[in-house]
């Protein structure tokens, strides 16, 4: 604890859970640190990068180490902010473009997560993890505290899932949860290489870290809670693999792939908090859980960083003009096999053993909904909703191997039609032998921890029962057994057949054999949904001021007619026009502001608007909008209570 920092205090912890990721955030710190040598040598400005490269990790341990919400959301605005200066570090169009996106969706996610900490301490008096958990508890068994008094938004129970949901839209939206999503695709092909590789392997598990203190610690027996954090993770995990399987771009397709790797993540955290609801052990949803968060870190590691040397060699990342280029260079196949079998789930790699649990917490919850029988209603959902969530799992598995087959046969199989000899001559020079050192180091561990699962896997995931709240001695789950391996299977088979019709025959032009973006261009959240909602937020506020403007003239007017006649009028300067009443006459004889404001130039309107949202005012403003609706709310409540 660090007292009367921020006024509140810092308050700290550190458990087996929070020990994993700090090893973690040091490991991946360090290798993209040390990689960061070469792939930045080029660049001007360096200093700018590394100094926020570890402001951003001081940032995200605090983050880690937290034990209350208020030390949470200091450090989680902190990394956000900080964070953002390696999406805009080259400064180009696209990545200021891409920057403005991430710094958008990080301050009203952080607007949006304040107000829920204000909601959750005027319920509760507190926001330590610990004491949250305890209350909240009382709450969902209709226990009511001192404190809990129903108020403008309904009941205590009201009030607690109002102000998670708030909590769940700021964590999610760092998470990449859908249908916040939306930074992560623009984000990555932008932002130096190691920093993908630390915004989509470990500051996204920053805002999983607040869902899993939400779901496992607040409302871990809220089966309605469960429910909606599975079915957000299961509509995530697929829609993130099908983006990545349409993409033709090398680090969007990976950035697409933390979507969908995410969505399982949330599965399972909604599979711990159904299974708990159900009366089950909830071993294989947490183990599941927390084994898949490491392995993806790991994962993301090592396959950007992949990405990073194809790059900083070609300065190219679309997949027509990379092809053959990891052709000839074993060290680069070796550690992008490591990643690409893992993330994929293959047995043997670490993959397998993390989607196997999260696979059979869904099965056992589905036996669970069946042994209900007539009642089965009350455990959410029936049997045929879990039966079709069991088959999205091994299907978004499918996509997985669908694009990662795409990747492997573009970077090692198919033929550059005029460099490939170019490419070829730089097998002993594309990367430093100290920069291939720290790739293969966490490729080795990959393979490692999937080689010895039964014996060190169940320990690792067995440190995280204590901030998961389980209090269960470990599935001792038989990985390799015919039942475990089927599943992993029909994932396999599944990804194949997706790459030999979608990619092979599809995505390939058949004459020129080159990769065609057939994903439609109008199916994008963010142009077709949000910036027009933005734009007509502030087309409203123009018109809104327009209107204020003409009255307060209007009221000006009247008061020199009136209240403040004996005010001495003030000769008119433009040489021309009566005045009456301290204004022209000619004044009311302007048009008006209807039809001044359409007579407006959309393009000086086009051209105004976008260098507000290029700047860095704009996140400003974004803030001081969220600033007023909290303060908004809370004149309200206060009004009302």
């Amino acid at each position: 604890m660090i007292p009367e920092i921020c006024a509140m205090g810092l308050h700290f912890r550190l458990d087996g859970f929070r020990l994993v990721y700090l090893c973690i955030a040091v490991l991946m710190w360090t290798v993209s640190g040390v990689f960061s040598l070469e792939y930045m040598a080029h660049y001007k400005k360096k200093r700018r990068y590394y100094l926020f490269f570890w402001a951003t990790f001081i940032a995200t341990a605090g983050v880690f180490l937290s034990a209350d919400f208020y030390t949470t959301f200091i450090f989680f605005e902190i990394m956000s902010f900080t964070s953002y200066v390696w999406v805009a570090f080259d400064e180009r169009k696209e990545s200021l473009r891409a920057a403005e996106t991430y710094l958008a969706v990080a301050v009203i996610g952080g607007m949006v997560m304040l107000m829920g900490l204000f909601l959750l301490d005027n319920l509760f008096g507190t926001l330590a993890f610990d004491e949250l958990g305890t209350e909240a508890g009382k709450i969902l068994r209709g226990e009511l505290g001192i404190r809990q008094q129903a108020c403008a938004l309904g009941s205590p129970r009201t009030q607690l899932y109002v102000a998670s949901g708030l909590l769940l839209f700021g964590f999610g939206a760092k998470a990449g949860c859908f249908p916040l999503h939306i930074w992560l695709p623009k984000a990555h092909p932008v932002a130096p290489a190691p920093a993908s590789a630390l915004l989509s392997g470990i500051l996204t598990k920053a805002g999983v870290f607040g869902v899993i203190v939400v779901s496992c610690v607040m409302l871990g027996t809220s089966g309605e809670w469960g429910m909606l954090v599975a079915c957000l993770g299961l509509v995530t995990m697929f829609l993130g693999g099908l983006l990545a399987l349409f993409s033709i771009n090398l680090k969007r397709t990976l950035a697409c792939s933390s979507v969908s790797q995410i969505g399982f993540i949330l599965t399972g955290i909604g599979m711990s908090c159904l299974l708990r609801y159900a009366g089950k052990d909830i071993g294989l949803a947490v183990e599941g859980t927390f084994l898949h968060m490491v392995n993806h870190s790991l994962f993301k590691l090592v396959l950007f960083l992949c990405a990073a040397a194809v790059f900083m060699n070609l300065h190219q990342l679309d997949l027509n003009d990379i092809r053959g280029f990891g052709r000839k260079k074993p060290m680069l196949l070796f550690c992008y096999l490591m990643g690409a079998l893992g993330i994929s789930g293959v047995p043997l790699w670490s993959g397998y053993i993390s989607k196997t649990l999260i696979h059979e917490s869904i099965v056992e919850y589905a036996e669970a909904v069946n042994e209900a029988g007539p009642a089965a209603g009350q455990l959410m959902a029936g049997p045929a909703f879990w039966r079709g969530a069991e088959w999205l799992f091994l299907l978004s598995g499918g996509l997985t191997v669908a694009y990662m087959l795409k990747l492997f046969f573009v970077l090692f199989i198919d033929i550059h039609p005029t460099r490939q000899k170019e490419f070829d001559d730089m097998s002993g020079s594309y990367m430093r032998p100290l920069s291939g050192f720290v790739l293969a180091l966490p490729s080795v561990i990959i393979l490692a921890l999937g080689v010895i699962a039964s014996s060190k896997m169940d320990r690792l995931a067995y440190l995280g029962r204590e901030f998961f709240r389980w209090e269960g001695q470990g599935s001792l789950e038989a990985y390799f057994s015919p039942g475990n391996l089927s599943g992993g299977m029909i994932s396999l088979g599944i990804g194949m057949v997706l790459y030999s019709l979608v990619v092979r025959l599809w995505m390939m032009d058949k004459g020129s054999g080159r990769y065609v973006d057939r994903w439609p261009a109008w199916m994008d959240l963010e142009e077709v949904l949000y910036r027009p909602a933005i734009r007509l937020m502030v087309v409203i506020s123009l018109v809104a001021c327009r209107i204020l403007e003409h009255m307060t003239d209007g009221l000006i007017l009247a008061a020199r007619k009136t209240t403040h006649r004996q005010i001495p009028s003030v000769p008119s300067t433009a040489g021309k026009g009566k005045v009456y009443g301290k204004r022209r006459r000619w004044h009311w004889m302007r048009p008006s502001w209807t039809t001044q404001f359409l007579l407006l130039s959309v393009g000086r309107l086009r051209r105004s608007g976008r260098l507000v949202e290029e700047s860095f005012s704009y996140g400003l403003m974004l803030v001081c909008i969220g600033l007023c609706l909290t303060l908004g709310y809370l004149l309200l409540a206060f009004l009302r209570g």
